[in-house]
């Protein structure tokens, strides 16, 4: 996990919760495991999509029109690494919407 944890670390707004962080990480294995589903890419209108209906909404139960902005404010904030780890990627999406529970 460290290597998630110093990536989230970077980008994070307040201190990492460990907890939840580990809990993603478990919850995602499968997709983190995966070359092609590892990553975010910000420039796919599709795979911006899958963040929201996958994660946002049916993970996060989230809706509304501030999701694809919430969307747009994590690929600005990543924007420097070109490889946005999906993990890094959902939990700064959950920081963002104060559902960082969900996962603790």
């Amino acid at each position: 996990m460290s290597a998630h944890l110093d990536d989230v670390k970077k980008y994070a707004k307040s201190p990492v919760n460990e907890a939840a962080l580990a809990n993603m990480e478990k919850t995602y294995r499968l997709v983190l495991s995966k070359p092609d589903t590892r990553y975010v890419a910000c420039s796919d209108k599709a795979e911006l999509e899958t963040v929201r209906k996958n994660f946002l909404e049916k993970k996060l139960g989230l809706s509304g029109d501030d999701l694809d902005a919430s969307i747009k404010s994590v690929c600005e904030t990543m924007k420097a690494t070109r490889s946005k780890s999906r993990l890094t990627f959902y939990y700064l999406l959950a920081e963002h919407h104060g559902k960082l529970d969900t996962f603790a």
